[in-house]
């Protein structure tokens, strides 16, 4: 079964669109969400999905009730943590954040967290794997990226995708010019 999984959107529309596609044109039977969508503004965009969505908030929801209502006709969004089983029997645990799913993973064979907008997938000696699908919106990391999970055999990986470019007469603040300096972003 190959599942897309994604996370802190941060009302960012367009790379919504971008995810859904990735998925979409991936053939994933099951879109699963750890998080952050901020607000409803995102929701249409996600209903272009060819699969169920599941998932849970996160710590930057605001708006649980609107969120909520729009994604009804999508797929429920639920407090964290929580597990699930696919038709092949595969067990998954997710939360936004890591540290929501401690004590609770044993008998699970995947276990999918978010917040700190780091893609990685880890897989341990004793077969659990780990999934931060990373940051959809590319807010921070200047990278959006989403993961694709394959049930069986178990394998993820992550998936870049396009980011948008910004304009090259954009103002940038000077308070942003230091961070990113700092950072060591691209400064002109």
């Amino acid at each position: 079964m190959r599942i897309g999984i994604f996370a802190d959107i941060h009302d960012h529309i367009d790379n919504a669109r971008r995810a859904v596609a990735c998925f979409n044109a991936a053939g994933c039977e099951l879109v699963l969400f750890a998080g952050d969508l901020v607000s409803p503004l995102v929701v249409p965009a996600l209903r272009e999905l060819n699969c169920p969505l599941l998932g849970c908030y996160g710590d930057n929801d605001g708006n649980k009730r609107g969120i909520a209502a729009g994604m009804r006709i999508i797929g429920p969004l639920g407090e964290p943590p929580f597990g699930l089983e696919t038709v092949d029997g595969t067990r998954i645990l997710l939360a936004h954040q890591l540290e929501h799913l401690a004590g609770l993973v044993e008998g699970c064979q995947v276990v999918i967290s978010a917040h700190t907008h780091r893609a990685k997938v880890t897989l341990r000696e004793d077969g659990l794997l780990f999934i931060n699908p990373g940051e959809t919106s590319g807010w921070t990391t200047r990278q959006p990226t989403v993961a694709l999970l394959e049930t069986c055999p178990l394998s993820a990986e992550i998936v870049e995708l396009p980011a948008m470019p910004l304009p090259a007469d954009l103002p940038v603040p000077a308070r942003f010019r230091q961070r990113m300096a700092r950072s060591g972003g691209e400064v002109e």
